[in-house]
This record gives C-alpha cells, sequence and structure tokens, in this order.
C-alpha cells in the first residue's frame, strides 16, 4: 500500500463529518496513547513572579434542552447535524435534555446552537 502524502490525508479529513472526526480523533489518541489537545500556553509574570497558566475552552458540548413545539423541525436539524438515522435523532429529541454535538469546536457549536434554536429548539452549550 501507497503512503498518503500530507495533502491526501487533509482531503481524506475534509471529506468527514465531524462525528465521524471526533471517532477517528479518540481511536488515534487510544491507538498511539497521545492526547490531541492543543498545548496549553504559559505566561511568565516579570520580577520572578510565578508563571501562570491560560487555558481557553477549545472543546464545546451543545446539548438539546427541549424540542419545544416544532419537534419534527428540531429531528431534522439534529439529522443534519449528526447525520444519525432518522430513529436515534428522534431518540435525542424524545431523550431530552441529550446532547446533539459533543467536543465541537466554537464555530460548529455555534452553528448547531443557531440551527437548533431557529427550528424551535432550547438549547445551550457547554
Amino acid at each position: 500500500m501507497a503512503k498518503l502524502t500530507t495533502e491526501e490525508l487533509l482531503e481524506q479529513f475534509a471529506g468527514l463529518t465531524l462525528v465521524e472526526l471526533s471517532e477517528f480523533v479518540k481511536a488515534f489518541e487510544e491507538k498511539f496513547d497521545v492526547t490531541a489537545a492543543a498545548p496549553v500556553a504559559v505566561a511568565g509574570a516579570g520580577g520572578g513572579a510565578a508563571a501562570e497558566e491560560v487555558e481557553e475552552k477549545d472543546s464545546f458540548d451543545v446539548v438539546l434542552e427541549a424540542a419545544g413545539d416544532k419537534k419534527i423541525q428540531v429531528i431534522k436539524v439534529v439529522r443534519e447535524l449528526t447525520s444519525l438515522g432518522l430513529g436515534e435523532a428522534k431518540a435525542v429529541v424524545d431523550g431530552a435534555p441529550k446532547a446533539v454535538l459533543e467536543g465541537a469546536n466554537k464555530e460548529a457549536a455555534d452553528k448547531a446552537k443557531d440551527a437548533l434554536e431557529a427550528a424551535g429548539a432550547t438549547v445551550t452549550v457547554k
């Protein structure tokens, strides 16, 4: 089997959904016993003061709190966001409060929240 170039690998990842990419990262971390989290920036204060860690949240969970009165529309949005089947998406909506996306970046979490709220759902981002 020929070794894939970095560009070819990036093209493959570009075709994955957020859920598939998240599953890949978890499997990669387990297989190689590593963490894919970004390194935390450390800022040192002058005058010999102790360095202070600055950590910015980069992983968000989008939680469906309630479907509202447009349950079918909310199920459609959950299916679009997660690529779940109809029965699985309905189970997520019926099981509210339930996480729709886990470990998403800020942009994806905000888009998911906006889409779910537009469909009439009550959503929180943690």
